[in-house]
């Protein structure tokens, strides 16, 4: 690298530029500005001016699920508007760029963080590893701290602790198309970052599953990282996974935390939230016009020596500026999902006491380009290819077909918003209620409900028309339990009308039934508690003719899987079901009716219609 800092830093500028960082022309000014101020030439006014300062630059991501691989830019999933966006090897590579920047500027320290959700509803090729290849790319692209997200959970708190701490698992080499430490010559040694879970304690001992917060120091001074996820998660994740934990309010949480960090001496604070906020559908990913939600209410509400809160959970992307309880502004930001896009958090301290210097900080979200000549991470890279060779076999299975089986390419959606039953929903609950695993006493399930965010993708098939394993995995990605239970028919009302029990419109869980068929008033789908229409009818002999009324005091046996048997998602009731039996998994429902025969045709999506 040249040795004059101004053509030093006007190097990096055009590097920024091919990458996709112009977003912020301000920024690239200053980066120049900055560097040169350090020059021989530099006033001693200058040098003065510049000492009373630290610069610490903050690289924030959130809701990554182990999208290790670049998603290609038809899908949503793989771009950000209409410019293609993401993968691990990419991000990787911005992430290096910006820190070269920061340098450029004279930033004393850079801290890569996260909001939650690095991993927990991954593609299979983390997945089928327990996501350990996930922490694997995160230790390499250099995270310094995360917050659990609900998602850390859902494969219990005792994995999440050796994701932290590294080891294997003694899974059976495969057994479920997973397989802890597939290599025998590379073991897994846990994540290098420190997970934080301020708000998530042991039920029994009321102490934090994780550090509460990590604190950080810079010429001198401290800066802490507060770590934390939505009180909500135990409704939003299998019961099993958060057993003998409890998960306390946010604001609360930090508000309590803040005298202790004062004690220490910390004043700049930043909050890493598992929790977030949407923005209006006009609102670009570096602005925030009709952005709404709980993460932004929290942010509102915490104490005001907080100085930023970096967001996730609600996979959208905002640059914001709320007034804390004393007026002042505060930075709320959020960076999308899946590492499309990273935040970066210019902050100014006070080189005399540490304080944040509000009015001289500022936040710009990143887009992570991947098709503009941006050259990946080669080390990145090497470990996907690892772990492509190393999940093939499981990957490539191939289970059947869609459809006319002459055709390739053919698909089954996912619809963006969900009013009604649709074709893929169907399959899947279909696969559910007539899956052995689940009859018990001879006892056949005739009714079954699959929750929305269960599903995850469109299914399709592959360019010799065959749907393969990896390509079933990626719609149902979470290796939940089927499990069947008695239900009486006031019951099966009650979990249908629980179908409106959010918030608001977009809160609503539409499940995707089978064996039942009903209708539903839109004008009455308001949290009501009663918007079903005139009685549902059920198959009982599965045969699709709906030939009986359902019964309030008919007892039915009903199968879900065991997020929704545990409650979540807001259905209490199916908690309340009784005789339950656990099967196998649902992944491997999908599976059996994929491969049971030639192709799959789907039926007519008649299950659930809507009257004015």
């Amino acid at each position: 690298m040249s040795a004059n800092p101004k053509k030093r830093a006007l190097s990096l500028v055009a590097a920024a530029a091919g990458l996709g960082l112009v977003a912020s022309p301000l920024a690239l000014s200053s980066a120049v500005a900055d560097d040169a101020s350090g020059t021989a030439a530099a006033s001693s006014s200058q040098a003065k001016k510049k000492s009373k300062v630290i610069k610490v630059d903050l690289f924030a991501l959130n809701d990554f699920h182990g999208q290790l691989e670049v998603v290609p830019s038809s899908s949503s999933g793989g771009r950000v508007g209409t410019e293609a966006a993401g993968g691990a090897e990419y991000l990787s590579t911005h992430l290096k760029a910006l820190r070269a920047a920061s340098a450029d500027r004279g930033v004393s320290k850079t801290f890569t963080v996260a909001a939650g959700d690095l991993i927990g509803a991954t593609p299979l090729l983390s997945a089928a590893f327990h996501d350990e290849p996930t922490i694997e790319a995160m230790n390499e692209i250099g995270l310094d701290v995360s917050s659990v997200g609900n998602h850390e959970f859902d494969e219990g708190y005792r994995e999440l602790k050796r994701m932290q701490k590294g080891g294997c698992l003694d899974d059976g080499a495969g057994a479920n198309n997973q397989n802890s430490c597939p290599d025998a010559a590379h073991a897994f040694e846990g994540a290098d970052f420190k997970y934080l879970a301020a708000n998530v304690k042991f039920e029994n001992t009321r102490k934090p599953i994780f550090a509460p917060f990590n604190v950080k120091k810079v010429d001198g001074q401290k800066i802490a990282f507060i770590g934390m996820t939505l009180e909500d998660t135990p409704n939003i994740v299998t019961k099993a996974g958060v057993q003998g934990l409890v998960f306390k309010d946010e604001v609360e949480t930090v508000n309590k935390l803040v005298p202790r960090l004062k004690e220490r001496g910390v004043k700049a604070m930043v909050v890493l939230l598992h929790e977030g906020a949407t923005p209006g559908p006009a609102s670009g990913y570096n602005e925030c016009q009709d952005v709404a939600g709980p993460g932004l209410e929290i942010a509102k509400q915490l104490d005001p020596a907080i100085d930023v809160v970096i967001s996730g959970h609600t996979h959208q992307p905002y640059n914001c500026v709320v007034k804390d309880p004393k007026g002042k502004n505060r930075l709320v930001t959020s960076a999308f999902s899946t590492g499309r896009v990273v935040t970066e958090v210019r902050l100014k301290l006070k080189a005399s006491n540490g304080q944040v210097i509000r009015p001289k900080s500022r936040a710009i979200n990143h887009v992570v380009t991947n098709a503009d000549g941006t050259t990946p991470d080669a080390a990145i890279t090497a470990l996907i290819s690892r772990y492509n060779g190393l999940v093939a076999p499981i990957r490539d299975k191939v289970l059947g077909k869609l459809k006319d089986p002459a055709v390739p390419n053919e698909s089954l959606a996912r619809p963006s918003s969900v009013t009604e039953d649709y074709e893929l929903g169907n399959l899947i609950a279909d696969s559910q209620k007539t899956d052995p695993s689940v009859v018990t006493g001879g006892k056949t399930p005739v009714i079954a409900f699959m929750n929305p965010g269960g599903i995850r993708a469109d299914l399709r098939e592959d360019a010799a028309g065959n749907v393969t394993y990896g390509a079933a995995f990626s719609v149902q990605p979470f290796n939940n339990y089927v499990v069947s239970m008695d239900l009486t028919g006031a019951q099966v009302l009650a979990v249908l009308n629980e179908q409106w029990n959010g918030r608001n419109e977009a809160a609503r869980k539409i499940l995707q039934p089978s064996g039942i068929q009903y209708s539903y008033d839109l004008s009455d789908a308001a949290g009501t508690g009663n918007a079903v229409v005139g009685t549902p009818k059920v198959d009982l002999d599965g045969n699709g003719t709906y030939e009986a009324d359902l019964s309030p005091t008919t007892t039915y046996r009903v199968v879900v899987n065991s997020f929704l048997s545990d409650g979540g998602d807001g259905f209490g009731t199916l908690d309340q079901g009784t005789n339950k039996y656990f099967g196998g998994l649902d992944i491997d429902a999908l599976a059996r009716v994929l491969g049971s025969t030639p192709a799959y045709v789907p039926g007519p999506a008649d299950r659930i219609t809507t009257q004015p």
